[in-house]
């Protein structure tokens, strides 16, 4: 076999979480390229957790509905998803609470014995599955020790007894000779790619799918020398934010739809100071509440238009975590560079799913913006050629003035006719000198049989389901990596022979697909998934077939 897929499920509390991610290190010592995809309620207990867990011989980022394992901490997960079992897949489950057929071992009963609490299960049946797979056990043994931090000792004893239990059917999954990769998440990959051009200050609201990137870098900011800080609500959020961007700090902030809603006043502050300010929007289904625990990608015409008035905001929207590394970096870095909010878009796929990486840490560094040198009158909002004043920040030897007020040179508030003028045109400079500095740099990937007439465009993690099908049906796919400025001549220049343009986004009204034809692109197909849940590999082939 050169891939296969896994799914392990029970209730929050059963350790769902750390089972797929201990199932992730196995496979990733074996040579694949994992993938996983978690699903839960909002609840702390209770409810159906589940995760799927899919290894294959290259880098994927998207799931099939079938699977081939099925480990089952309790009856739901046999009942809900045994209809999607593989043919001749196996099921792995606790045969002192489920009733299956398949692989039944007394788990709850291994874990009372020796005295550990029942959440072990879920390391117990890791142990079934090695041997399933005819893993030695010391690698068992190693991946235990790499994710478990307590009770080492314990977890590894009852998963060898896990291991000892005798079984018939086996599974013959062969070692690959690529090396082991790191295991990221998105929102890990969106922090430390931020780290790496100069964060110093991460400031967040904790709000799911977001809330990892806070507590990353919560648990990390002694060795990367940075401040998480986690203020009141969403809006102290912002404005501490900017505070911190005016005395010089490079900060970032972190939060979903209803904060984000919070901090668009924020934003149009930042637009009218020229506040460097990086927010990074993790998308879930709205509006309100909606459904916090899922995915979305609802929200790219809130990021384009937050906000009021007429100001440069630059978008970025990566669709896996090497893309979210570099992508966080850039962002950060074209903050600076032009002195304007920048919104990354990401949603709970990208971020919270885990997928094998291949970036590398000295591909991104901080670049440089443009500081004031010291000399002559310091004018925070001189006019310049490309609309970006020189920097300086309290302690320079300076008057450093920030508004929110239409304001002169200096930043002395006015509502005279000609300083008014001067100023907007002086921002609105910024989404030229962008453009031209975009030019020469990549913000549309293509990916399939690049002379196909049929071309697949999305964004974001969606990238991920519809590279990989256009790479099995002989088509072409478009991935924009920038929403704004949007690159409408890189896109046509890829879709020029094209005879069908198909648009795959997860949203009821097509927020893609609309941007496109704003631009002056049409858009024969449109294929919306808004349930949720990503779509799978099955489902966008036979959509695409049907079309």
């Amino acid at each position: 076999m050169n891939e296969l897929s896994i799914l392990i499920g029970g209730k929050a509390g059963d350790g769902v979480k750390l089972g797929a991610n201990i199932l992730a290190r196995l496979f990733n010592r074996l040579g694949y390229y994992p993938f996983v995809y978690e699903d839960y309620p909002s609840l702390i207990r209770g409810g159906h957790n589940f995760a799927i867990v899919r290894a294959a011989d290259k880098p994927v980022a998207a799931n099939y509905d079938q699977f081939d394992i099925l480990i089952a901490l309790n009856q739901e997960t046999v009942d809900k998803h045994k209809s999607n079992l593989n043919k001749g897949g196996i099921i792995i489950f606790d045969s002192d609470s489920v009733k299956a057929q398949g692989i039944g071992v007394p788990l709850t009963k291994i874990a009372q014995d020796n005295s550990l609490p029942l959440i072990v299960r879920n390391i117990i049946s890791f142990g079934v599955l090695a041997n399933v797979l005819n893993v030695d056990f010391k690698t068992v043994e190693d991946c235990i020790k790499s994710a478990v931090h307590k009770k080492i000792d314990e977890n590894i004893k009852v998963a060898k007894e896990g291991y000892s239990i005798k079984i018939g059917k086996k599974i013959n999954l062969s070692k690959l000779k690529n090396p082991a990769k790191p295991l990221i998440t998105g929102n890990d990959a969106i922090a430390f790619g931020a780290v790496k051009a100069g964060l110093k200050a991460l400031i967040a609201y904790p709000m799911t799918p977001a809330s990892s990137i806070l507590h990353t870098l919560a648990a990390y900011q002694d060795q990367l020398k940075i401040a998480a800080i986690h203020p009141e609500n969403e809006i102290a959020v912002a404005i501490m934010a900017e505070g911190l961007a005016y005395a010089g700090t490079r900060s970032m902030v972190a939060t979903s739809g209803g904060g984000f809603a919070l901090m668009t006043e924020a934003i149009s502050l930042a637009g009218q100071a020229e506040f460097p300010v990086v927010f990074i929007l993790s998308q879930r289904p709205g509006p309100a509440t909606g459904v916090p625990t899922y995915t979305s990608q609802g929200d790219l015409f809130f990021a384009l238009h937050a906000g009021h008035g007429e100001f440069l905001k630059i978008v970025l929207a990566p669709g896996n975590v090497d893309q979210a590394f570099q992508l966080s970096a850039d962002a950060l870095n074209l903050a600076w560079k032009f002195q304007t909010p920048v919104i990354l878009l990401t949603d709970k796929h990208l971020s919270e799913s885990t997928y094998a990486a291949n970036f590398k840490e000295s591909q991104v560094k901080p670049e440089l913006a443009n500081i004031w040198n010291k000399k002559g009158e310091y004018k925070r909002y001189s006019f310049a050629k490309d609309g970006v004043s020189p920097l300086a920040f309290p302690g320079d030897k300076a008057v450093v003035k920030a508004t929110s007020y239409e304001h002169d040179e200096f930043g002395i508030t006015t509502e005279d006719i000609d300083p008014i003028l001067n100023m907007v045109n002086k921002r609105l400079k910024k989404k030229e000198s962008i453009i031209k500095y975009l030019k020469n740099k990549e913000t549309v990937k293509v990916y399939g049989n690049k002379n196909s007439d049929t071309v697949l465009i999305a964004w974001g993690s969606t990238i991920g389901v519809v590279r990989e099908i256009s790479e099995e049906l002989n088509l072409k796919a478009i991935q924009p990596l920038f929403l704004e400025p949007f690159p409408t001549n890189k896109i046509n220049e890829q879709i020029k022979n094209a005879k069908k343009v198909i648009c795959i986004e997860v949203n009821a009204t097509g927020q893609l697909a609309s941007l496109l034809k704003n631009n002056g692109i049409d858009v024969d197909k449109v294929i919306l998934k808004f349930d949720g849940r990503p779509i799978t590999l099955n489902e966008l082939k036979n959509k695409l077939k049907a079309k």
